[in-house]
C-alpha cells in the first residue's frame, strides 16, 4: 500500500486572514472584493454593483467579525441601518488595502489534494501550446 498523503484543507481563509493581518498591522484599511451572487453570500442588496461588492472589513468600520475557515461574518451600517453580513470565503476575490491597493487576488481553488482523485482537465485552448498564459489581475477603478 503507498503512502499517501492527506487531503488538505483550502488555502484561502488562511492567505485572508494573514493578508487582513498585514493591512491592519499597518494601519490601513482592508477591503474585501466578494462574487455577490455566489451561493450563501448575504449583503445588503443595494450595495452590489455588476454582481460585486466591496466590503470595508476594517475593526472600526464592523461589529463582531469573524474570519474562519468557512466565511466572512460581521456586523456593518449601511446608510445607517445595521445589517448582518455573511460572505463564504469561496465568494472573496480579493483583499486589499483601499489607501495603497496592495493585497491579492484570492487564487481559485485548485483541484483535487489528494493522489487518488482524479485532476480536472483544463480548457482545451486552440494556438500555439508554448504560449504564455495569463493569470488572472486585479484592477483598481477610481
Amino acid at each position: 500500500m503507498p503512502d499517501t498523503p492527506p487531503a488538505m484543507t483550502s488555502h484561502r481563509p488562511y492567505l485572508l486572514r494573514a493578508l487582513y493581518e498585514w493591512i491592519s498591522d499597518n494601519g490601513m484599511t482592508p477591503h474585501i472584493l466578494v462574487d455577490a451572487q455566489s451561493p450563501g453570500v448575504r449583503v445588503p442588496a443595494h450595495t452590489v454593483k455588476e454582481g460585486r461588492v466591496v466590503l470595508n472589513i476594517a475593526d472600526r468600520a464592523v461589529a463582531k467579525l469573524e474570519l474562519d475557515n468557512e466565511a466572512v461574518r460581521f456586523t456593518a451600517r449601511f446608510g445607517g441601518v445595521s445589517h448582518p453580513v455573511v460572505v463564504p470565503v469561496s465568494a472573496v476575490l480579493a483583499i486589499y488595502a483601499r489607501e495603497t491597493g496592495q493585497g491579492m487576488a484570492l487564487p481559485e481553488e485548485a483541484g483535487p489534494t489528494h493522489p487518488d482523485d482524479e485532476p480536472t482537465p483544463p480548457d482545451e485552448t486552440p494556438g500555439d501550446d508554448n504560449a504564455p498564459r495569463r493569470g488572472a489581475h486585479l484592477r483598481v477603478i477610481k
